[in-house]
């Protein structure tokens, strides 16, 4: 579970396997290692991709669902608008 997770919000991201590595500072193999649930990341790492994707250790490890929205097919300056009409929601709580 953990590992279609992560896989899951990392194609979502649109990230390729190398750009998530960098923004976590991990080898390119530890994400694919991840993917492939070939080893499990420490629980500290666990914290680290949860804050990377704006989610909880919870939804990562499949306790509750991953609300995604999927941006297949619009241009970056249409996701960067969504981007900012959700942090506006988030703000008006």
């Amino acid at each position: 579970m953990l590992n279609e997770n992560i896989r899951k919000l990392r194609k979502v991201r649109h990230l390729s396997q190398v750009e998530l590595a960098k923004g976590l500072h991990v080898s390119k193999q530890c994400v694919s290692n991840w993917e492939n649930d070939n080893i499990l990341p420490s629980v500290e790492m666990l914290v680290k991709i949860a804050k990377f994707f704006g989610v909880s250790t919870d939804a990562l490890l499949g306790l509750e669902n991953i609300k995604t929205i999927s941006v297949e097919g619009l241009s970056d300056i249409q996701i960067d608008h969504i981007k900012l009409l959700i942090g506006d929601l988030k703000g008006a709580d």
